[in-house]
């Protein structure tokens, strides 16, 4: 991580995104304080979000549980 003012960065724009292509994480401040970061752009998260990646999947080996509620109800009458 490299911390760079606004200035330099306007100075040197072309040198410091080529340091982010190749991994560095820059962040510009203005008046000693961060405005902005600049990160290495990654193809994997913006093509599928996470809530639509497939996930775990449990089995029980058994009677499911659908059936067995089924069962236990006709057991009651």
């Amino acid at each position: 991580m490299k911390n760079v003012s606004f200035t330099d960065f306007r100075k040197k724009a072309s040198e410091f995104i080529t340091e982010v292509e190749h991994g560095e994480i820059i962040h510009i401040m203005r008046h000693g304080k961060p405005v902005a970061e600049i990160i290495p752009y990654r193809d994997d998260e913006l093509s599928s979000p996470s809530w639509k990646k497939t996930a775990l999947r449990l089995s029980v080996k058994g009677v499911s549980l659908s059936q067995a509620i089924i069962e236990e109800r006709k057991k009651g009458l």
